[in-house]
């Protein structure tokens, strides 16, 4: 009998300005290091559900994750609620995965301006 499980990771990570190149570039930043301190592979992914706040929109963050070679994953985007003083310019990711580890091995990563929403985590 396997030990895999299905788990959910969550992550977070900002953006400074609200422009493609770097909502590309900070997406592939937090998938990558989601899913390295996670020990999963793309092939461990089952989905991913980004939300985004009001203030992005240059681009879906789906569609970085697909140019940062996760092609064959359901991907949805949705608007996160517009909560005054919330973090600005903030991309959420809820990655459901396949893995051995145990729940309390999981390593969530929240990066940049989004390190405030979780301080109680680990680097």
């Amino acid at each position: 009998m396997s030990d895999l499980r299905v788990r959910a990771l969550r992550g977070a990570t900002t953006l400074d300005v609200d422009e493609r190149d770097q909502l590309i570039e900070r997406v592939r930043e937090l998938l990558a290091v989601l899913m390295e301190r996670n020990e999963v592979g793309v092939d461990d992914l089952i989905s991913l559900v980004f939300t985004a706040t009001p203030d992005v929109r240059s681009e879906f963050p789906a569609a970085a994750a697909r140019a940062a070679g996760i092609a064959a994953v359901p991907l949805l985007c949705a608007r996160e609620l517009d909560v005054e003083g919330a973090v600005e310019r903030c991309i959420r990711v809820l990655a459901h995965v396949h893995t051995t580890r145990p729940a309390a091995d999981l390593r969530h990563v929240y990066l940049h301006g989004a390190r405030q929403l979780r301080t109680d985590l680990p680097e």
